[in-house]
């Protein structure tokens, strides 16, 4: 087995939503590469919060590594504000090559109980607020010789969801917004691919919805990983692409998933299952 270990150390990267979970390890993952990175999110040191983390407290620890950091607060849902930090982050870096979109809200719900401010909350961080952040960092990316967009979103494998119709079409307007870019700016060697786990994954959210139980959870290891093998590959040829963590890490060699479990046990596909319930691993 030979994971990616790509050399980020010319790049930087401006990830959504890293105080916590996924996003916080995709940033230290990167900066354990050389990285620099744009942290972003809206739990701030200032706050008074009980939640663990900060867009800053990700940032030192980005620093503690070697990269430059820079912590910008960022409400995806203010139009005004998503400009202007990703406007900040070129200015200080000059180029931001790697743009991922890990930030999201979720609520798992029928359509008859979710109301209609939690249906806008879930489009306009989901899906509007990919758009936002695409939008204003498409014609830099298409600039640059080699850049990468990824959205943490499922693949489009369904037309319907009930039970969670609203979170699902949120999700997958992520990846439908990030592959279409991928067609826009095919001639810019520019890679635009989602990647989603198979697995659940033990983050605040996950605990707090109940989405199973530690046995059911991988670390978020497993997902930055992932995240590495595609950004080890030549952006222009990987484009349009909706990878599985586990698919990126069995071309690697990974043949054994143990170390990424929260517990000994075997955690099943839960999170490819939310959009395609009839999904099954290959063997």
């Amino acid at each position: 087995m030979a994971l990616a270990d790509p050399d980020l150390s010319d790049s930087t990267a401006f990830i959504t939503g890293t105080t916590r979970g996924i996003g916080k390890q995709i940033a230290l993952a990167l900066a354990d590469r050389g990285c620099n990175v744009v942290s972003t999110g809206k739990t701030t040191d200032d706050d008074d919060s009980e939640l663990a983390g900060s867009i800053e407290q990700t940032a030192r620890e980005v620093r503690e590594r070697g990269p430059e950091a820079l912590a910008l607060e960022l409400d995806l849902r203010d139009e005004d504000r998503v400009e202007a930090v990703v406007e900040e982050a070129i200015d200080r870096f000059g180029e931001v090559d790697i743009v991922i979109n890990n930030a999201s809200a979720i609520q798992l719900a029928n359509v008859a109980d979710l109301p209609a401010d939690r249906f806008d909350l879930l489009t306009d961080v989901n899906v509007r607020g990919t758009h936002l952040v695409a939008h204003a960092f498409a014609d830099h990316l298409a600039g640059l010789d080699e850049a990468w967009l990824l959205s943490n979103s499922p693949p489009i494998v369904t037309d319907r969801s009930p039970g969670k119709a609203p979170y699902a079409w949120s999700k997958l307007g992520m990846s439908f917004i990030t592959l279409s870019l991928a067609e826009e700016l095919a001639s810019d060697d520019v890679g635009c691919n989602t990647f989603w786990p198979v697995t659940t994954i033990d983050t605040r959210a996950t605990r707090y919805f109940g989405l199973g139980t530690e046995d059911d959870w991988r670390t978020p290891e497993v997902v930055s990983d992932a995240v590495l093998e595609i950004l080890a590959r030549d952006p222009a040829e990987c484009t349009g692409n909706s990878f599985y963590d586990e698919d990126l890490l069995r071309e690697a060699g990974v043949t054994d998933f143990s170390a990424y479990n929260v517990t000994e046990g075997d955690p099943a596909p839960m999170s490819a299952r939310l959009f395609a319930p009839e999904f099954e691993r290959e063997d």
